[in-house]
């Protein structure tokens, strides 16, 4: 086994496609296979399921990958080290973020990035729901989440603040809570099962309520629906800073106890698997987000 091959067996996972692969490496398609079959004779697997139409990997080929990207990473960062690296950024980024934060924050950026590093392709899952670095064979992964998976390591793109709002409409119509506890007698929505339970005053008072998640009317799990829900006056909802300054600023969102902020211990951060060397692609567009969004946050500027 050499790291040839398994740059190959990764790029074929990549592209589900052995010639292709083989290709970007200067490879005729019956070397290609001849490495991939020498390499799976080696491991004693299949790591690639073939047919006629098409590439997939099999189970040993998932769980292999995330060792193989590990063995790929060190070899390019060792290179680096020497000067013998790339100087072109390529191969695939695979990132996964919530679909919100990405809409809002990321997608908008993304031809500055890629117009930076035109041989590395983006491979992206945005969505609400966390999948597993490892099971997945993410490079990257932005998450708003306490970071306690010791497998994990990350950099902390930008705090997470979060407040309770509502509508104009809402509140004209039930009235606005003076006070947390207030709170039970308000419509609340909450988002896949999760009511802030404490909040902290400006002065650093401390205050608990204990809402009766069962007798939410509206619980949800995605977080543009959630502020949808609550632009049309469903009721008062906890929502983090960077979602809501916008509507916020223009009247449509309106901050209720405003003196408040939602206990909370999240934070965005940018993670990748412990296992993983840090390797160039990751680094630039890790960096790249850096830069763009958590060096000044658009949801922290005084005009806000």
């Amino acid at each position: 086994m050499d790291t040839d091959t398994l740059r190959l067996f990764v790029l074929a996972a990549d592209k589900l496609n052995i010639s292709a692969a083989g290709r970007e490496l200067g490879l005729a398609p019956s070397v290609a296979s001849a490495w991939m079959a020498k390499l799976e004779k080696c491991i004693g697997a299949d790591l690639l399921h073939r047919s006629t139409r098409k590439v997939s990997l099999s189970t040993e080929g998932l769980e292999f990958l995330p060792y193989a990207r590990d063995i790929v990473a060190r070899e390019d960062a060792a290179r680096a080290a020497l000067g013998q690296g790339r100087a072109e950024v390529s191969g695939t980024l695979r990132f996964t973020a919530p679909s919100t934060f990405a809409q809002l924050y990321i997608a908008p950026i993304l031809p500055e990035f890629m117009a930076g590093h035109p041989e590395l392709r983006l491979d992206m899952r945005l969505s609400d729901k966390q999948f597993d670095l490892i099971d997945g064979s993410f490079d990257l992964a932005l998450r708003n989440a306490v970071l306690e998976d010791s497998t994990l390591r990350g950099r902390k793109l930008a705090d997470d603040t979060r407040i309770l709002c509502a509508s104009p409409e809402y509140l004209k119509k039930n009235g606005s809570p003076n006070t947390p506890e207030e709170l039970q007698h308000h419509q609340l929505i909450a988002f896949g099962h999760d009511l802030p339970h404490r909040m902290v005053k400006d002065d650093g008072t401390l205050a608990e309520f204990n809402p009766k998640v069962g007798e939410c009317k509206l619980i949800m799990d995605d977080g543009h629906s959630h502020k949808v829900a609550t632009l049309a006056g469903a009721g008062i909802a906890p929502h983090s800073l960077w979602s809501a300054h916008k509507e916020l600023s223009s009247g449509d969102l309106v901050r209720v106890l405003p003196d408040y902020t939602c206990v909370a211990d999240t934070a965005l951060w940018l993670i990748y698997p412990q296992t993983n060397v840090l390797s160039a692609k990751v680094r630039v567009f890790m960096d790249f987000l850096l830069e763009r969004i958590g060096r000044n946050p658009a949801w922290l500027q005084p005009s806000l």
